[in-house]
């Protein structure tokens, strides 16, 4: 069973940055890629950001292009969220998760992923 731990949520003014980090460990663990989701009270869980992990291709939600940056160390085995200039609207649970089965599904899609950490709560100040 694969265990995702996220760390580095926490409460940021506008404008501010924070970055999240997401440790995969477990048995053997191998990813075909990792992405980013979140979660604001009231709403449904959302895509941020993917990332490929041998190739390291990226793709990202159109309201978090330009600000937010995903990255991987593969040794680590650790995914990143780099989450600059943020908004009050990015306030939200932070979710990381791992697609382990080569998923067919897009890498934007809940459904492509198999395994999910706790979440780290963002608060964005205005």
């Amino acid at each position: 069973q694969v265990q995702m731990v996220e760390s580095g949520g926490g409460l940021v003014q506008a404008g501010g940055s924070l970055r999240l980090s997401c440790a995969a460990s477990g048995r053997t663990f191998s990813s075909y890629a990792m992405g980013w989701f979140r979660q604001a009270p009231g709403k449904e869980r959302e895509f941020v950001a993917a990332i490929r992990w041998r190739s390291g291709n990226t793709l990202y939600a159109d309201s978090v292009k330009g600000r937010f940056t995903i990255s991987r160390d593969q040794p680590k085995n650790t995914v990143y969220l780099q989450m600059d200039s943020l908004k009050p609207e990015d306030t939200a649970v932070y979710y990381c998760a791992a697609d382990t089965t080569a998923s067919p599904i897009t890498a934007t899609r809940l459904g492509a992923y198999d395994s999910w950490g706790q979440g780290t709560q963002v608060t964005v100040s205005s």
